[in-house]
């Protein structure tokens, strides 16, 4: 059964891109709407069986059993138009059957709506659940960072600055700044929240509630509030939110934060991870699988490798949004698709990414204590605590004289003995 209309079809032949699909995450935001809009109007009396069978459609299509019908790309030019039209052709149409007749897609299902409330409405939405999925994940990863740090508190390392040797440090102390890293980009992810709250739905084409009944604006947010559990509000300006899209521009710097500090995390635990033999081997990653067609027991560290990938395209990403948000001009932002599918990418991707380096990396690595110790003994790294003893100058001058690092240590203590104030009898 075919449930889209004559505009999804031209939409799906004008933007024959062959890339994706509009997310399915945005199509049941602006199911959400719809079905907000619907209940709204069978309150007024307007058309109440119309509106209850749009509502029927509606649910029928948030459990999934019209996934199909979806046929929009998800780059696409109209400001969504295309996307929201396939909505509303979909809707109606399984209205019809319900209903037993006629359920139009503009006068009925799209009734004082515009694509511009709507559709940003739904972004929010949207980007609101991603939000929320998002920092969960990210007080896991925390959660588990922060066992790593008890359970290798007592293990002393080499510490390093420049990838050269700096002073002593625990491994445990390493992973509780990764932990502390984590933890507030998930703060500032978590709050970010009350920013996407504001919509604009019942403003319309241009935020001004043309076409608009007075009565359905100020019922459909309650009416959204209650059914998505979003603490939504009206928009003090709704042209502004029509628009301006720099809420979404905040919210992509903040994933990128996250996304950077991944790519931190995952660079340091490659290195520590490197050898097994001729690398620092300060870890070992738990080996997932084959690293190389030709040399054998070669493993790879390809959780990390995945989330820095993840990572850089959450960066390029933040570029797009960026660029998509600054080109809009006087009431309406055309580039808002590539905005949506940016930002509901960029969540998606680094909430399966904390989930995954939780579950398949820091979970699962363990510590190699002995060679810890190896390198940092038979390093100079101890040396820096001389300096209030000796001076700078002086132990620099060891240094330089040449030695083993065991034989300059060993120097270095002599003269701090020589120097010891002398015990009063």
């Amino acid at each position: 059964m075919i449930y889209y209309g004559e505009e999804s079809k031209r939409a799906r032949e004008n933007f024959d891109l062959q890339h994706r699909r509009t997310d399915l995450h945005l199509i049941y935001a602006i199911v959400d709407v719809k079905k907000a809009a619907a209940e709204t109007y069978s309150e007024l009396g307007i058309k109440p069986d119309v509106y209850r069978a749009v509502m029927t459609a509606c649910d029928r299509v948030l459990a999934g059993k019209a996934d199909d019908q979806f046929i929009t790309e998800a780059l696409q030019g109209g400001a969504g138009t295309s996307t929201h039209m396939n909505v509303n052709e979909v809707l109606a149409s399984i209205a019809s059957e319900e209903l037993g007749r006629p359920v139009h897609p503009i006068d009925d299902v799209n009734r004082g709506q515009s694509t511009n409330d709507v559709y940003p409405t739904a972004l929010r939405i949207a980007s609101i659940r991603g939000v929320r999925a998002l920092s969960e994940e990210c007080a896991k990863l925390q959660e588990s960072l922060q066992r790593r740090e008890n359970e290798f508190e007592s293990i002393e390392k080499l510490g390093r600055t420049e990838l050269m040797d700096a002073v002593p440090v625990t491994l445990g102390e390493e992973f509780g700044s990764m932990a502390q890293a984590i933890a507030r980009d998930r703060w500032r992810i978590y709050k970010e929240e009350e920013r996407l709250r504001q919509v604009n739905l019942g403003g319309t084409a241009v935020g001004l509630s043309d076409t608009a009944d007075r009565r359905y604006r100020f019922r459909v947010i309650e009416i959204l509030r209650r059914q998505t559990g979003i603490g939504l509000a009206a928009a003090e300006y709704p042209m502004d939110i029509t628009q301006n899209n720099d809420v979404f521009v905040e919210v992509s710097g903040l994933l990128k934060a996250l996304a950077v500090n991944l790519m931190k995390l995952s660079e340091d635990l490659r290195l520590m991870n490197s050898g097994p033999y001729g690398g620092l081997g300060e870890i070992r990653l738990k080996p997932l699988q084959k690293g190389s067609s030709i040399m054998p027991g070669k493993v790879n560290p390809v959780i990390p490798e995945m989330t820095m990938q993840c990572s850089m395209r959450v960066i390029a990403n933040d570029t797009a949004i960026t660029m998509a948000a600054s080109r809009g001009e006087f009431e309406l932002n055309a580039f808002l698709p590539l905005i949506a599918d940016s930002l509901l990418e960029s969540l998606h991707l680094l909430t399966q990414t904390c989930t995954i380096m939780r579950e398949k990396c820091i979970g699962t690595l363990t510590a190699d204590a002995d060679r810890c110790h190896a390198i940092l003994d038979h390093s100079l790294a101890r040396a820096t605590s001389y300096v209030p003893a000796l001076g700078y100058d002086t132990v620099t001058k060891a240094i330089l004289d040449g030695g083993s690092p065991e034989e300059i240590m060993e120097r270095l203590e002599a003269m701090r003995e020589e120097n010891r104030p002398a015990k009063h009898q």
